[in-house]
């Protein structure tokens, strides 16, 4: 699997999870549960992509505006998920921000999919996309 699958893999789980979280109400278990979920399923995969995928790609003149702007947003993700972490569940606030978080986790994904992974294969090689595709499975494995 070369590291555009494995990242598109992971982005239709997050699409999944926010779903599932925009779809809860109050302080239920289910809100709870779904959240943590989430919240570790994006975590995770900001980790991982930073260090795989963006941080080679950092390096790259036609890339380097591009990662570092993926990597922004994430820290941006960072912040709203602070943010619903520090509010009480059953306050109608939680699901304004949940919602918010989810608006940029579609957009970043979005981004990534429809532009960012066009130009990134440009720069890596099959072999570089496959092998980057196989380090990226194994840090999310490991952090899972």
């Amino acid at each position: 699997m070369n590291i555009f699958e494995a990242i598109r893999k992971d982005h239709d789980k997050q699409r999944e999870l926010c779903k599932l979280v925009n779809s809860t109400s109050g302080e239920s278990k289910g809100r709870k549960e779904m959240w943590e979920k989430l919240k570790h399923e994006l975590e995770v995969h900001a980790d991982a992509e930073e260090r795989v995928f963006y941080s080679p790609l950092i390096q790259n003149d036609m890339m380097q505006e591009h990662a570092r702007h993926g990597i922004a947003e994430h820290h941006e993700m960072d912040e709203l998920i602070e943010k619903i972490d520090e509010t009480d569940m059953d306050s109608p606030a939680w699901l304004t921000y949940a919602k918010q978080l989810c608006e940029k986790v579609e957009h970043h994904l979005d981004d990534e999919e429809h532009t960012f992974f066009q130009l990134a294969g440009k720069v890596f090689s099959e072999k570089e996309k496959t092998a980057k595709g196989e380090a990226y499975l194994k840090a999310m494995k490991e952090m899972r």
